[in-house]
Order: C-alpha cells, then sequence, then structure tokens
C-alpha cells in the first residue's frame, strides 16, 4: 500500500496495491502491520456505511473532545469527494480543507486524523461510502460546519440547484461561530 502525507499534517491518501485478473480483482484494504509501519498506529472500534445519490452532500460532521474520531474513508461504488477540514487550533492549517476524488475505480482511502470536520459529496449516479472510526459515535458531541460557508471555500463539484442535503446540515454554524464556542 502506498501511504501519501498530504499538505495537512496527519492526513495521508492511501493507495492498496490492486492485483487484477480475469475474475476482477484483489487487494488489502487494511493491514494493521503496515500501517505501523508507516507510523501510524489507530485502533479502529467502528465501521459506518451509507449509500446515497448523485448531488447529496453529507457534512461537515465532527465529534468534540473525548469523542472525537479519526477516520479512515473510501468508497466501494460510485464516486464521492471527499473533504477533511482542520479544526484542530493549535494547526497551523486550521480552517484549510482537503477535497479528494475517492472512487470504487481508484480504490483510494483518506486517513483523516481527529480535530477535523469530514464530509462528502455524491459525484455518481449513487454511490456506497463506507469508513472506520477510531471512536464510538456519541450523538452529545455531535457538531458540525455549514458546507457552503465562503470562509471554507470548498467546490464540491455540485451545482447548488442540485445539492441534496438534510436539514440538520443546512443548520451547521459557519467556522467563525465554531470558532467562538472554543
Amino acid at each position: 500500500m502506498l501511504f501519501t502525507q498530504t499538505a495537512i499534517a496527519g492526513v495521508f491518501i492511501l493507495e492498496p496495491r490492486v492485483f487484477p485478473d480475469n475474475r476482477g480483482y484483489f487487494f488489502e484494504s487494511y493491514n494493521r502491520a503496515e500501517w505501523a509501519k508507516n507510523g501510524l498506529h489507530y485502533d479502529f472500534v467502528q465501521d459506518n456505511q451509507s449509500r446515497s445519490a448523485y448531488g447529496a452532500i453529507r457534512g461537515l460532521h465532527f465529534q468534540r473532545g473525548e469523542h472525537a474520531q479519526a477516520k479512515l474513508a473510501r468508497v466501494i461504488d460510485g464516486k464521492v469527494l471527499d473533504v477533511a477540514v482542520d479544526l484542530r487550533p493549535a494547526s497551523p492549517t486550521f480552517g484549510k480543507h482537503l477535497a479528494v476524488e475517492l472512487s470504487a475505480e481508484n480504490h483510494r482511502q483518506l486517513l483523516i486524523p481527529r480535530g477535523f470536520a469530514h464530509g462528502f459529496s455524491v459525484l455518481s449516479a449513487a454511490a456506497i461510502f463506507i469508513y472506520k472510526c477510531d471512536n464510538f459515535y456519541c450523538q452529545e458531541a455531535e457538531g458540525g460546519l455549514l458546507y457552503n460557508d465562503p470562509a471554507l471555500g470548498i467546490d464540491w463539484q455540485i451545482p447548488p440547484d442540485r445539492a441534496i442535503l438534510s436539514d440538520k446540515d443546512l443548520r451547521n454554524p459557519p467556522l467563525k461561530e465554531w470558532e467562538k464556542c472554543g
């Protein structure tokens, strides 16, 4: 597996070695020993999966405090734009985001450490998105950022009139209000 450190410290793009043959393909999607060789030590405790239609934007979500979660995300059907926003107060990239296309075809994965808001938009007719978490979900600790906050400048690659969001995600605060709440 190829581990590529991105411009935001701690965020990695992972690309497995894919072995195609006349039956299809095989690849190893996770190997704790390989991660350790690359200095990555996570104990994943929960797997989540969603199916969404074109134009769906899920996020930007995070868990606060002791309930913060690192995530390892990938797509098993379709194509998404996966987005991570740095919310680590002492980080030189605080408030910056990284957007990576994940698809069933490219087999990429995105490792997002604790301290980030996370979301994705569906770029194909539909997509099945899965991710591992290193901490259990806690409803009382959940938070969010407004997906189209101009301060974040995220291009979700979805025309605004085709975007599908939950009412909850439409009510998330912008980054400047999140900063006030600490």
